[in-house]
């Protein structure tokens, strides 16, 4: 594979589908062309960094590698349509300073680490409800539909104060946001397809901030609709967007790290029995899994002026994508990186990204893996793969979209 056969990846929602392929790419990448222009002509050009420190160092200078005009790739259909009629959504991923800053400290107590404590017994009582759902499906399941997918939507949603009875359709909608790229989970191909999903978590959005505005609660939602930024509430393009990120990150790349790292365990019965001999590896192991998965497969960055990384000189105007899956295997970096093992230390993933814009959720999804690892390990007597597995077509978030298993629980 040439390094020019290995850029097509990254433009391509079926390599992401194909683990090997993907990172067979870029391995040849990391090793002959560590900064390499992408052309294709549906989207516009840009430079892929495949090496841990070149991700890292672009992280690092925000000023210099802001989020805007795109922070994650997107076609020249798509560029065109926004020039002429704006973004589709405003989240923290699209914000630069100051406005990036002002908004993430909106919702940044609710993450912090002695609110977070307080999920704990709830996130117990979930893991052992997804354990019992087990039980009662009887020794075979999907467990990437059936208890991945289901678990950190529980979480995330009622943090947002939502009722239960609207957790399918949030899980609806996250898959048809996220999987757009794939023909199984989206509702179709086109800019117009996707544009009636964020118009589906408009109208149910902005009912939810009519709501919270008129009876405030205890829950974030109501911390979003009322938020104010210099005394002047914020508008509803940045309140919608708010609830989007928080309601579909939230969920999709923890379930996506939760099945990825049980068919990662099933793969590795080795290290599975590690987990049950020594329970104390799981906190170690909830790393290991995430940049084992890496759910989010990228993000763009636009240099703001002149720049020299690696002997390449950017100019203002330039894109690069981070391939953080690749940075995740840097030979550089990590012992034996295509070895997936739970006692991995130091693990310097860069799975929630670095700096300013560091994951604001990352504590919350390690808690909750460490919570279904805590009540799920102990309890397996056995498990295997019941039929192929099946990665989301995707180009920016994405895993496990199938995990069919048979097992024993106890």
């Amino acid at each position: 594979m040439t390094p020019t056969e290995a850029g097509l990846v990254f433009v391509t929602p079926e390599a992401y589908a194909d683990p090997a392929r993907f990172h067979a790419a870029c391995a040849v990448l990391r090793r002959e062309a560590p900064i390499h222009l992408v052309e294709h002509p549906d989207f516009p050009p840009f430079h892929v960094l495949t090496k841990h420190a070149d991700v890292l160092e672009v992280e690092l200078h925000n000023k210099e590698w802001e989020n805007a005009p795109r922070p994650v790739i997107s076609t020249l259909e798509a560029d065109q349509r926004r020039e002429e009629q704006g973004d589709l959504l405003r989240t923290l991923i699209h914000m630069d300073d100051p406005d990036h800053r002002t908004y993430r400290g909106l919702a940044s107590d609710w993450f912090l680490p002695k609110n977070l404590a307080l999920l704990e017994g709830r996130l117990a009582d979930l893991a052992a409800m997804s354990a019992q759902r087990m039980v009662d499906l009887g020794g075979r399941c999907d467990f990437a539909r059936d208890i991945a997918m289901q678990y950190p939507l529980q979480v995330i949603l009622s943090i947002l104060g939502l009722p239960e009875s609207d957790y399918p359709r949030m899980l609806s909608l996250t898959q048809e946001l996220f999987g757009a790229s794939d023909p199984e989970l989206t509702r179709g191909q086109s800019m117009e397809d996707l544009m009636a999903v964020i118009q589906d978590f408009f109208v149910y959005f902005a009912a939810l901030t009519e709501a919270r505005k008129a009876v405030p609660t205890d829950d974030l939602a109501s911390v979003i609709a009322n938020a104010e930024v210099d005394g002047v509430p914020i508008g509803i393009m940045e309140q919608i967007s708010y609830y989007v990120i928080v309601a579909t990150a939230g969920h999709d790349t923890t379930a996506s790290a939760m099945a990825g790292g049980m068919q990662a365990l099933i793969e590795n019965p080795a290290q599975l029995q590690r987990l049950r001999d020594d329970p104390s590896l799981i906190s170690s192991a909830v790393d290991e899994i995430i940049r084992w998965v890496t759910p989010v497969k990228h993000f763009m960055r636009n240099c703001t002026s002149e720049y020299t990384l690696r002997g390449h000189t950017f100019r203002p105007g330039d894109a690069v994508l981070l391939s953080y899956p690749s940075a995740n295997r840097d030979e550089d970096v990590f012992d034996d990186p295509f070895s997936f093992d739970v006692g991995r230390s130091p693990n310097k993933h860069l799975a929630f990204g670095f700096g300013v814009h560091y994951c604001l959720g990352a504590m919350l999804a390690r808690m909750e893996i460490k919570a279904l690892l805590t009540e799920l390990v102990p309890r397996l007597r056995r498990i295997e793969l019941a039929g192929e597995p099946a990665e989301m077509q995707t180009l920016f978030v994405g895993g496990l979209k199938r995990l069919p298993v048979n097992y024993e629980i106890v």
